[in-house]
């Protein structure tokens, strides 16, 4: 979505400069937005989860974060990108990579904290057979190496490996993308395509199975949003034509009806066709066809209705634009207080009262949290600018600061 929306900048317009330092917000506002619906999607079982976009078609917040950070990624990685600067890039990437590494192992662990308290504390040793959780505790020996290892992932903490494996593939993306943008984008596919067909995912170590969200299939969405941004800042232009839009559309309708109506047995007609399941149906973990086609028709339409647009851009200091600007912190936080809320839920029987208390509540914290982070990097920035002059030359916080949170 938020590819589609950049479609409407020129590049001058978004081209970074120390005289034009205003920020695009719509970016951090849609990563607000995404954040707060994997929170609530995160703590199933109350009835804010029944509002989310996954209840209205084949894609869901997790498309439209890998989406999201790819465009990041073209603005943080894409604009200073060099075949000469390769090795550079490539050790930014991992030095990124690494710290989504090490946020996954804390919300990883915490999460095994918070549902081993919640057994011992209530009674209720049926929390241990939640969420993968019974895997690592029936084998330890094998199981901590397995975490570790990113062999063995708890539910609810599956998407950060996966980003993680993305940002390792970034410096390949780049070097496609400067030998030709096409070039990128037919390889990326054709990975996809192969790893859906033939089924090619990292496997679990503990219990049968791949990662719940394959990379090497997630790469391709991730590679049209790097694509995509760095396109339009070259000066270039999304394509838009009144059959394109009318296709979207409709296929946009289509999906709506689909999820609502719940005509899921169409599902069995398409494969009847005898074509690889990843063209017909709606698997998350190899990002079926119909679930890639939902999110890019969502961006193209997105991008030729210029009030959704406008509805999108926030100022600097407003709420959603705080959020999605500090999204990784903000991301671990509202894992685990996801954890938490599935804890309490559980041991409240999924009481319907508790449930969106703990909701409301919970994304309060994240507002809450955000507002902090931001204090806090708006104190660094002003103490950096009043450095005696050593050589130091102020650069806006847009360019530097808010790139080490994506």
């Amino acid at each position: 979505m938020a590819v589609a929306l950049e479609g409407k900048i020129s590049a001058k317009q978004i081209s970074v400069s120390v005289a034009t330092p205003k920020r695009d917000t719509r970016l951090d506002v849609l990563r607000g937005l995404a954040l707060i619906t994997i929170f609530i999607n995160h703590v199933p079982g109350q009835i804010f989860e029944n509002l989310t976009t996954k209840n209205f078609g084949f894609s869901d917040a997790a498309e439209g974060f890998v989406l999201i950070s790819g465009i990041a990624v073209g603005l943080a990685y894409g604009s200073r990108f060099q075949p000469a600067t390769w090795w550079q890039t490539a050790m930014k990437a991992t030095k990124r990579s690494f710290t989504l590494y090490l946020a996954h192992m804390i919300t990883t662990f915490m999460t095994l904290a918070l549902f081993l308290t919640g057994a011992w504390i209530f009674h209720r040793p049926g929390l241990l057979c939640e969420i993968n959780i019974l895997a690592v505790l029936t084998n330890l020996k094998a199981g901590i190496p397995s975490l570790l290892l990113l062999g063995h992932q708890i539910g609810y903490n599956n998407i950060l490996p996966m980003y993680g494996a993305l940002m390792l593939m970034v410096p390949v993306i780049l070097l496609l993308n400067a030998v030709s943008p096409l070039l990128a984008l037919a390889v990326s596919g054709a990975v996809w395509l192969v790893a859906g067909v033939y089924e090619i995912a990292p496997h679990n170590m503990l219990i049968e199975g791949y990662w719940f969200l394959n990379p090497l299939s997630w790469q391709f969405l991730f590679t049209i949003g790097i694509v995509g941004m760095m396109h339009v800042r070259r000066g270039g232009k999304l394509p838009q034509h009144p059959v394109l839009f009318g296709l979207a559309a409709a296929y946009v309708t289509l999906s709506f009806a689909w999820v609502v109506g719940q005509l899921w047995s169409f599902g069995i007609a398409l494969a009847s066709f005898g074509l690889p399941p990843v063209l017909t149906g709606f698997d998350k973990t190899f990002l079926s066809l119909p679930r890639l086609l939902h999110v890019l028709a969502l961006t193209y339409l997105v991008l030729n209705i210029p009030a959704i647009s406008r509805l999108l851009r926030r100022s600097t200091d407003n709420p959603l634009t705080i959020l999605g600007r500090h999204s990784l912190s903000i991301f671990v936080a509202g894992t685990i207080l996801a954890m938490v809320g599935q804890v309490v839920l559980y041991i409240n029987n999924h009481d319907r009262i508790v449930g969106p208390i703990f909701v409301v509540i919970g994304i309060a914290v994240q507002f809450a949290y955000a507002y902090h982070l931001e204090r806090k990097r708006k104190l660094e920035a002003g103490s950096h600018r009043r450095l005696p002059d050593r050589g130091f030359v102020p650069v806006p916080a847009h360019v530097d600061r808010s790139r080490d949170r994506r």
